[in-house]
């Protein structure tokens, strides 16, 4: 029993270690300092809640997070419809099934700033000429240099890299469904829609409770598409609270501003989770 509690320290304090040096302890630095005036050099003093009081009363913040919800509401409901299409069509008796799968998980496994860069220059040259050649006036400019068009274009790309991961998911939930109950129901006259919201969509409600948890937090979180694409321009359309925080807090000095409004953000995504997770488990249980 010795022997084997000493090889378990040995292989969990490691993990431990390097876990509260690169993760735990920076996140209580930053908790600490967001009650300070500290600007990422030089002196600081206590200030309370005063930086979380400013946060509240920040127009920029408040635009920052009004565009961040309706990015991350917007991309978490596209990505969900178009994940369960693609993953019913996957899970269908099609031929080349796994080598489709395959082509389509292909977006999950690229650098979203690479994927960024090439979707900047199909928005920027490629749509514009094929639009000019065909006579579509509205499409001859760039979206992206539009204030009211830009969130459109990271949306796109956004949805489209994050579409290959949720379409596993839910590959994995129908993969989980007897074939016998849909022989059963096609015997008693049921058609596929009826067989989609009576049996598919019931028994891969957690699957979908999962996909949309998960799929709002990483939306939430949205970065590196907006720093390839647009760097939260034109103007600040298309700023979210994290390219806010990274660029206030490690250019801007508001190191202990941008902790307050970064601890503030944290709580707002717990919250946000939770409440998912609560409303869609009730659903669950109903359906």
């Amino acid at each position: 029993m010795k022997k084997q509690a000493r090889s378990y320290l040995l292989m969990t304090l490691p993990a431990l270690v390097l876990f509260f040096v690169f993760h735990t302890y920076p996140v209580l630095q930053g908790i600490f300092y967001s009650f300070t005036n500290w600007r990422g050099y030089g002196e600081w003093d206590f200030i309370g809640l005063r930086n979380y009081i400013h946060v509240f009363a920040d127009d920029r913040a408040l635009s920052a997070y009004l565009f961040t919800f309706k990015f991350a509401i917007v991309s978490t409901i596209l990505v969900n419809i178009f994940s369960l299409l693609i993953a019913l069509g996957l899970n269908a008796n099609v031929k080349f099934k796994k080598t489709l799968r395959a082509i389509y998980f292909m977006p999950n496994i690229l650098s979203i700033l690479i994927v960024g860069f090439i979707f900047n220059f199909i928005f920027a040259q490629f749509i514009p000429q094929i639009a000019q050649e065909l006579g579509i006036i509205s499409l001859t400019k760039n979206i992206l240099g539009n204030p009211e068009l830009a969130w459109v274009g990271i949306v796109i790309v956004a949805v489209w890299q994050a579409v290959a991961f949720n379409t596993i998911l839910y590959l994995a939930g129908l993969q989980t469904i007897p074939l016998e109950i849909y022989e059963a129901s096609s015997l008693d006259g049921a058609n596929r829609w009826r067989q989609f919201w009576s049996i598919t969509f019931p028994m891969i409600a957690a699957f979908f409770t999962i996909n949309m948890v998960l799929a709002m937090k990483n939306f939430l979180m949205v970065f590196d598409q907006i720093m390839a694409m647009t760097g939260g321009g034109p103007g600040r359309a298309t700023e979210s609270i994290a390219l806010l925080i990274y660029r206030g807090g490690f250019e801007g000095g508001q190191f202990a501003y941008q902790s307050a409004n970064a601890v503030i953000y944290f709580l707002v995504i717990v919250a946000i989770s939770i409440f998912q997770i609560r409303i869609l488990s009730k659903r669950e249980v109903e359906i």
